[in-house]
């Protein structure tokens, strides 16, 4: 009998697998837009975006004959370079594949192993998207280093009213991301085991993490931590004076070390606000720039240096609408007429909702099984993301 192995005959295998191997938990994937599909990209490949921008609000109306001239209006773009690649392979000989049926395990072992791949693709990706997002805060709420929901869920509204004053949407669509470590801190408090109080009893029984101020509540293996710079001694920024939405700047020759992307960062005379860094500066002694991600400085800073702080190491726990960050995904492109791949099948994931590409290639005495997936994810919206430090 001939060793033919074929993905058509693992089709059920295939789905079978998604529930032998352990999972971890996806928070960040299905609270992002997925922009999936089947045709092949390659690798440096870009995605756009169009940006519009605010209107000019005039402050007078004065009635004539002829009409006012019009303001001038932008939209620019913005795009993505497709910069990740996850890929993973199955080299399957025939005495392993003869080994494995002799001992009645062959079903089970490819079972096991399409699982852990699919597994391995999902982490990779969500850890990814949970990384780029978390440089893309707009603000943070919360203690650096500290569990969220030591009490209380009140952090949950508090990052809620940073995205409602950043202008997001109340749509449905809405998700905070957390660690299994603040999922287990949610889950310790009273109030959302009482029935009566919570409106459910699904977390006392079925372990569910409800919606809470129209917010759906998720967790992730993917959540990243944050290292903070190296700021120290009396960093300040200059006496220019910045207005409210400045995201840009100018630091004092003074203080030492470094602020890094992704910084949770204070200043002076805006103890309300702490800002996430989009652009740090390597040493803050020579008076360097650092900008912010918008929606910027939610108050002026007046016409005095103010001085800097940088929160602890902390884990991004993160608050985001669905449109601020879009995660594309595909195969990679393959020549006119294809490879010398013998089949191609598409899998699906029902634990992340992305689809994988399996390509079976025959060799020399043997077949591998591969699994390649070109994916980045983008941060479109900073308004919409707030941090819950953790």
């Amino acid at each position: 009998m001939a060793n033919a192995l074929t993905i058509t005959a693992l089709t059920e295998l295939l789905y079978q697998a998604r529930d032998t191997v352990a999972r971890e938990l996806v928070g960040f994937i299905p609270s992002v837009t997925v922009n999936a599909g089947s045709e092949g990209v390659s690798i440096g490949g870009t995605v756009k975006s169009t940006v519009t921008a605010a209107p000019t609000l005039n402050t007078s109306h004065t009635p004539a004959m002829t009409i006012p001239a019009g303001d001038d209006a932008t939209v620019t773009t913005e795009e993505f370079t497709i910069g990740q690649v996850a890929r993973t392979n199955i080299p399957l000989k025939g005495e392993v594949a003869r080994q494995m049926m002799n001992i009645g395990q062959y079903g089970s072992v490819i079972q096991n192993l399409f699982a852990q791949h699919i597994r391995s693709h999902v982490n990779a990706i969500e850890s990814h998207v949970g990384s780029v997002a978390r440089l893309g805060s707009s603000r943070a709420v919360g203690t650096a280093g500290t569990t969220p929901f030591g009490s209380n869920h009140n952090i949950i509204i508090d990052a809620h009213q940073i995205l409602t004053d950043n202008g997001c949407p109340e749509d449905g669509q809405l998700s905070a991301v957390f660690s299994t470590g603040a999922g287990s801190a949610l889950r310790k408090l009273a109030n959302v085991y009482k029935a009566n109080e919570s409106g459910s009893s699904d977390t006392f029984r079925r372990g569910v993490l409800l919606d809470i101020d129209g917010v759906a509540l998720r967790q992730s293996a993917g959540v990243a931590a944050h290292t903070k710079g190296t700021l120290a001694g009396s960093p300040t920024i200059t006496n220019a004076g910045f207005a409210i939405g400045a995201t840009s700047l100018t630091l004092s020759s003074a203080g030492t070390g470094t602020i890094v992307a992704g910084d949770a960062l204070s200043i002076a005379n805006d103890t309300a606000n702490v800002y996430v860094v989009k652009t740090g500066d390597s040493d803050v002694s020579d008076g360097g720039t650092l900008v912010l991600n918008n929606p910027g400085l939610r108050k002026a800073t007046g016409a005095s240096t103010r001085a800097l702080t940088v929160a602890a190491d902390y884990t991004a726990n993160l608050m985001l609408h669905r449109s601020a960050v879009e995660l594309a995904i595909r195969p990679p492109a393959m020549p006119e007429g294809g490879d010398i791949a013998r089949e191609r099948m598409t899998v699906f994931d029902p634990a992340s909702g992305l689809v994988f590409e399996v390509a079976l290639y025959n060799g020399y005495g043997m077949n591998m099984l591969e699994f390649v997936t070109y994916y980045q994810a983008k941060v479109w919206k900073s308004d919409f993301i707030a941090t819950i430090l953790g």
